[in-house]
């Protein structure tokens, strides 16, 4: 073996030799870590389960291999310890900036009665049994303590990973949980600062005199510390942040400066020897009375967060498993396992009974808040190193301290499933939300959400309102809404002035010239409509969208939301040029018309107009509309069919119903059926079946019973055969009106219009019409219905359990 070393300029001893074996294992187990933890963690991403609990089974494993082992004893054992050491003094520093001190000023607020009433019952019951149960001959009072108060914290920056990564942290319980547990954490991290003053751990002096001055040296260090912090470190910052201000490089010099700074006061209480106060906690300390809003403040949180997660972290559970030597582990130890099942039934219980308590005297459901302590339960990085340097420092045995650290991990594991686990809860006590044409109640008013991108819409908009409303009787309410997009400078001219009827915020007034005048023309139009038709049970609101395109959906859809409309109506993002062709259209009302259809708590429709607004007015008198619906399957087509029997009732409007069918007996349909599987033909004959239903009523009461509707049946066997019968159809209509394709069952007939598709948005049926081989004149409804949420699709963000 080559035995060569390598100097450097600290001495004669080799720290990195590439040549040596083990120095190779050990740049080659760092690499397998994060090799490892990034695979494992994205095959458990399904489950739900944070980073923690990757790392600490790949640590665990990697950990105790013998090789490993071999490779980092002796010195390196040292390093590694050092690395740790300082890794953790990072991870206390930025939990206790992004932690707000000042609400313990503050009246206790619902989530801190939580957090203290979990504490408090946690803490009674772990000290009461801990004991008992003879966890160490070392200090057992101190032990007790200790271990009382980490069973009744939270890791506060795991459970805020886990709850936004399952989406749940802007509803109620996922608040409640977040503020509780960041509530819970800083307690306890704080007693743990007062209780290693008065109990150090290391080097106990054997006078009580000495004890005690000592301890008094520490608390006065202490408080020099926060004093220092609070009164001197936001003078420094805010005169940093204002020298570097947003969108300028920050200058190196005041980076060192404020790295130094912080330095300084995570560190000075530990430069009196006599104190043995704990880095790490003083790191915690430093960063809970830092100002964390400002440039800078930021800066450092984010850089060392990345630090931390994507560096320290997966090495912080290869040094937790090295500690853990499984070889030492005694499984038959009863003793052992008596305090593992003692200390998991008290984290699990305590916390559920202080929830449960505190929940019932705030009025919530129990079932919810005994969620919120399992919650609660959940246990971070800090507990993990508490209970490893346990065994380091030989404060319990090998065995009972993995218990602990499996406890631990465990409190992590089952939390995903548990937000799961409400989430399910929820869905089902949130009402099936239908909100669609096909469901409206013939007793109530018809509302539909209109939206315009400008003037040019005027014309198609109105007559839509006049064919949709078809003198029904419960009258119908459109909400005619400008969409127009907010950018610097419609931004300058907005006046908080309390004017209303300018958005959905009553107290903003637009006065931008541009927006003005168009918003004029559109109500003026809009508004003699109105007048024309009243009397008439037709109501005409405006409203404005006035937003980012970022945005603009989300207003949309809320506002939809609001009022309770059971369509959308948007303008393609495709204008008409005077030749009759199609410009190249707005990418961002293109990527607004695609979120609304994702994202919409109703039915949408995208109004291709190519002529439908210049032909002639739907409600002047001797005026007469060649209108076609062409029907194939599926619940977009079956929506489309409602809005169709809404436009029927029109007296100027010819409907035409156009049935495509399949033709079964083709080999094409028959080979197509021979390789679907068992589910796809049971789920495609329940769609085919409440196709005929709701085919064979439209049929009964519109076609059957003789008038203006006439219907026409085409049996197709595949894609081109369809495109040649759309092809048939050209210039025959001023307006068709398709489905655009969702849960449709006879997708053999549309399947190869896919291929060329440029706007999926419109559908196959949709994107085929509106393309410059069709007739110019005629102008396509594309009608999607929206799943029903609640237990089908799910819950809005902020949604309600409690």
């Amino acid at each position: 073996m080559n035995t060569t070393t390598t100097k450097n300029v600290c001495g004669d001893k080799w720290y990195l030799n590439l040549n040596k074996p083990e120095e190779a294992l050990k740049v080659l187990g760092f690499i397998a870590i994060f090799v490892i933890r990034t695979l494992l963690h994205h095959a458990m991403k399904p489950l739900g389960q944070p980073y923690l609990t990757t790392d600490f089974a790949i640590g665990l494993i990697l950990g105790n291999l013998p090789k490993f082992r071999e490779a980092f004893s002796g010195p390196y054992s040292t390093t590694l310890n050092n690395i740790i050491e300082f890794g953790m003094i990072c991870h206390m520093f930025v939990m206790g900036l992004e932690m707000n001190p000042s609400v313990l000023l503050r009246p206790p607020t619902k989530d801190a009665f939580m957090a203290y009433t979990s504490m408090l019952t946690t803490f009674a019951i772990a000290f009461a049994t801990t004991p008992f149960l003879h966890y160490t001959k070392t200090a057992p009072f101190v032990f007790s303590l200790a271990l009382s108060l980490m069973a009744s914290s939270t890791g506060s920056p795991i459970l805020t990973r886990i709850i936004s990564n399952l989406k749940i942290r802007k509803s109620d319980l996922g608040k409640l949980a977040s503020a509780a547990g960041v509530h819970t954490d800083m307690i306890s991290t704080l007693c743990y600062c007062f209780g290693f003053i008065f109990f150090p751990t290391e080097r106990p002096l054997p006078r009580p005199l000495h004890r005690f001055f000592r301890a008094l040296l520490m608390f006065c260090l202490f408080l020099a510390q926060v004093t220092f912090t609070s009164i001197v470190s936001p003078i420094f910052l805010n005169w940093v942040n204002n020298e570097n201000p947003e969108g300028k490089p920050l200058k190196g010099s005041h980076l060192v400066m404020s790295l130094a700074f912080v330095v300084l006061i995570c560190s000075f209480p530990t430069w009196p020897p006599e104190s043995m106060y704990n880095p790490i906690l003083s790191a915690f300390t430093a960063g809970l009375f830092l100002p964390n809003q400002g440039r800078m403040s930021r800066w450092i949180i984010n850089k060392i967060n990345y630090l931390l997660s994507t560096v320290f972290y997966p090495i912080f559970f290869f040094w937790v498993g090295f500690i853990i030597h499984m070889k030492n582990f005694d499984i038959g130890d009863k003793m052992a396992w008596a305090r593992f099942f003692s200390l998991l039934c008290t984290v699990i219980a305590g916390k559920i009974v202080g929830t449960v308590l505190c929940g019932v005297l705030l009025g919530y459901h129990v079932r919810e808040t005994a969620s919120l302590g399992l919650l609660l339960t959940t246990k971070g990085h800090f507990h993990v190193y508490l209970a490893a340097l346990a065994i380091r420092t030989n404060r319990v045995k090998n065995t009972t301290g993995a218990m602990i650290i499996l406890v631990i991990v465990l409190t992590v594991v089952y939390s995903p499933f548990v937000v799961m686990d409400v989430i399910k809860r929820a869905r089902r006590r949130v009402p099936v939300h239908i909100m669609a044409l096909q469901w409206l109640d013939p007793t109530t008013e018809l509302r539909v959400l209109m939206g315009l991108h400008g003037p040019h819409n005027i014309g198609s908009t109105l007559n839509l309102m006049e064919i949709c409303h078809g003198g029904r009787e419960p009258g119908s309410i459109y909400y005619a809404t400008d969409m127009v997009e907010l950018t610097d400078e419609i931004a300058a001219t907005m006046k908080k002035d309390g004017r209303s009827g300018q958005s959905n915020d009553d107290s903003v007034t637009v006065t931008d010239r541009t927006v003005t005048e168009m918003r004029e023309s559109i109500t003026a139009a809009v508004n003699g409509y109105g007048e024309l038709r009243s009397g008439q049970g037709v109501t005409v609101r405006r409203m404005l969208a006035l937003s980012t395109f970022m945005t603009m959906a989300h207003d949309i859809c809320g506002l939809a939301d609001e009022l309770m409309v059971s369509i959308i109506i948007l303008p393609f993002h495709k204008r008409r040029n005077p030749d009759g062709t199609l410009d190249s259209g707005h990418a961002g009302f293109r990527h607004v018309n695609r979120k609304i259809l994702k994202n919409a708590p109703c039915s949408i429709g995208i109004l291709v107009d190519r002529s439908f607004g210049q032909t002639e007015e739907a409600w002047s008198p001797g005026a007469s509309m060649d209108i076609a619906i062409i029907f194939i399957g599926g619940r977009d087509d079956r929506e489309a069919l409602a809005f169709a029997a809404q436009v029927a009732r029109h007296p100027a409007v010819k409907l035409s119903v156009i049935r495509f069918l399949e033709d079964k007996s083709s080999q094409n349909a028959q080979k197509r059926s021979s390789i679907l599987n068992k589910a796809s033909v049971v789920e495609q004959e329940e769609e085919m079946k409440l196709d005929d239903e709701c085919f064979a009523e439209f049929y009964e009461r519109y076609i059957a019973g003789g008038g203006r509707v006439s219907y026409m049946e085409k049996h197709l066997t595949n894609s081109s055969e369809t495109f040649r019968a759309l092809k048939s159809l050209d210039g025959e209509y001023g307006l068709v009106i398709v489905g655009r394709g969702g849960g449709r069952a006879s997708s053999g007939l549309t399947t190869g219009l896919n291929d060329w598709q440029q706007c999926p948005e419109l559908g196959p049926i949709g994107d085929v019409l509106s393309g410059s081989d069709f007739s110019h004149n005629t102008s396509m409804l594309i009608i999607q219905q929206q799943r029903t949420r609640g237990q089908i699709e799910g819950l809005h963000d902020d949604f309600t359990i409690l």
